[in-house]
């Protein structure tokens, strides 16, 4: 987003007052979404979508990444950095306090899938768990389970997550929980994950897989990319769990 302090903020706030484009960033708040699936819930023209989802891209308020599933699908997702930017600004100009606690948040059960249960799914567990001070009940499984990988454990304790104590499963250990909301991190286990009975809503994150990157300095950089974009995730995640509806 160009221009900073008032005209930057400005500038956001047009951009996604448009009513179009504000019909596609509240389909995409709770999931990544491919375009077919932002025409079905908004109900406007592909070519309509297409263009917005390109205006917003632009922005760097929407963001894509190529499905590690399928490479011809493409998912789109919000960047709630950038549009927390905007909205943080705007607090602090006109001085609203944002006050929150962990024990305000009502009592939840959240499950983080993906296919080996290795990185992404276990660093959502670790932040999820740490930044609402154990409130919410969460737990990460895999669709193909291996373990816990070190790179992510190491890069949870750089910024003083302790994830060493977790251990990878598989999703069939988990059924008895009965989530509110299940999480899938990657693009293969949405494929792969069968249908929750009773699960109160099911979302998706198409996040990047670091132990693919080659190259151990660049795997470690992947790593620690996908741990704060994880982090940028799951604080959107609890102020949709502090929703009231």
């Amino acid at each position: 987003m160009s221009g900073d302090g008032a005209e930057g903020e400005i500038a956001g706030l047009k951009l996604i007052a448009d009513e179009t484009r504000w019909r596609i960033l509240r389909a995409l708040r709770p999931s990544d979404r491919q375009v077919g699936e932002l025409v079905a819930l908004t109900g406007l023209p592909q070519n309509l979508v297409s263009y917005h989802l390109g205006v917003l891209r632009q922005a760097g308020i929407v963001q894509l990444h190529r499905s590690d599933a399928d490479g011809r699908a493409t998912y789109y997702g919000i960047s709630l950095g950038e549009l927390g930017g905007i909205y943080r600004q705007i607090g602090a100009d006109l001085a609203i306090p944002a006050p929150f606690a962990p024990s305000e948040l009502p009592a939840r059960t959240v499950v983080f899938l993906c296919r080996a249960n290795s990185a992404r799914s276990q660093m959502a567990e670790g932040w999820l768990r740490a930044l609402t001070g154990g409130r919410v009940t969460v737990r990460s499984g895999g669709t193909r389970p291996t373990q816990l990988h070190p790179l992510a454990n190491q890069v949870m304790a750089e910024v003083g997550v302790d994830i060493g104590h977790q251990q990878a499963k598989l999703i069939d250990t988990l059924t008895d929980l009965a989530p509110d909301m299940v999480v899938t991190v990657c693009d293969i286990a949405r494929e792969e994950c069968p249908l929750w009975p009773d699960v109160g809503a099911r979302m998706h994150w198409s996040i990047p897989d670091p132990v693919a990157v080659a190259g151990a300095e660049e795997r470690l950089t992947a790593f620690r990319a996908v741990r704060d974009s994880l982090r940028e995730r799951v604080d959107g995640l609890i102020a949709l769990l502090r929703s009231p509806g």
